[in-house]
């Protein structure tokens, strides 16, 4: 009998010290796994460099350059004093209460009105159904700036201008967050909806008790999505609001810059504090996220 020839040890042990985590690469080398590596590491110096820039410039006192280069990402005499001429100079509280109040409503109805269209659009059949999927991907292919003048006039002609109402319309449900629960209702196994269907289940029954259920982790995509839409927004609340005391936080710091311009270090902190709603969101809620993630890709 022929002996099956395995390869030694040697060669394994190599192998698996860059190969930790994934399936064994026939072709995989030290320098393909250098190379991922230094890729990443790049991608992660373009992603988190500004924002750390940021963040070190905004303890900086008016002693320290902060223009050199290479930077020095540690502040030589940390201080609180630019946080505190930003909570001076502007509203956060009230800035801040109005952006949470945009983006929960934001994130409530999405959440609401996706789930039941993209339901309708997945699960359901009704006349000119292919136009209105049609006229859904047509709007993903149009910039938010040509729809403005429109919505404006709509707001308006509603008598919602000027108003915390106006600035949650327009992104109270959005067409891609409708593909989304489309795309992940689709999923869901037909039979398992005929089933409900006969054991009685009307139309809410099968969504309460069969959609929701299998779609949750899709939710918590479209959810973290409106939120961080609605807490950055900048354009819309600013043609929207002329009223400085119903300004969202985005445009309360935009709209004070100029107050700040000789001082980029006081800008920089009110950039920060408007960042760390989104950080404390995403870092509590990102295993949600991600695994709603992971669920769309494996039901597709």
């Amino acid at each position: 009998m022929s002996a099956q020839v395995k390869p030694g040890r040697g060669k394994v042990a190599r192998l698996k010290w860059y190969q930790r985590g994934s399936l064994p690469y026939e072709h995989a080398t030290p320098t393909l796994f250098i190379a991922k590596y230094v890729l990443l590491i790049l991608l992660l110096i373009l992603a988190v460099g500004p924002f750390v820039w940021q963040l070190s410039t905004s303890f900086k006192g008016a002693a320290e350059d902060i223009y050199q280069f290479p930077p020095n990402l540690i502040p030589i005499e940390p201080t609180m004093a630019n946080y505190a001429e930003v909570a001076r100079r502007v509203p956060i509280l009230d800035y801040g209460l109005h952006s949470v109040l945009v983006a929960v409503a934001t994130v409530v109805s999405n959440t609401i009105f996706a789930t039941l269209a993209g339901y309708a659009i997945a699960c359901m059949q009704f006349r000119f159904k292919k136009i209105i999927i049609g006229i859904f991907l047509s709007t993903l292919l149009l910039p938010g700036e040509v729809t403005l003048t429109s919505q404006y006039l709509t707001v308006k002609g509603l008598g919602f201008d000027n108003s915390l109402v106006g600035v949650w319309l327009p992104g109270a449900i959005g067409a891609m967050n409708v593909l989304l629960m489309a795309v992940s209702c689709r999923m869901i196994p037909k039979d398992t909806l005929d089933a409900a269907t006969i054991d009685g289940a009307n139309t809410w029954q099968r969504i309460r008790y069969v959609v929701w259920p299998n779609v949750r982790g899709m939710v918590s995509v479209v959810a973290l999505f409106s939120f961080i839409g609605a807490w950055d927004d900048f354009l819309w609340p600013l043609v929207v609001l002329n009223d400085p005391a119903k300004y969202t936080l985005t445009v309360g710091m935009q709209y004070l810059q100029s107050n700040f311009g000789s001082n980029p270090r006081v800008v920089a902190a009110g950039t920060v504090i408007a960042l760390i709603p989104i950080i404390i969101i995403f870092s509590t809620m990102q295993r949600f996220f991600f695994r709603g993630v992971e669920e769309g890709a494996l039901k597709g």
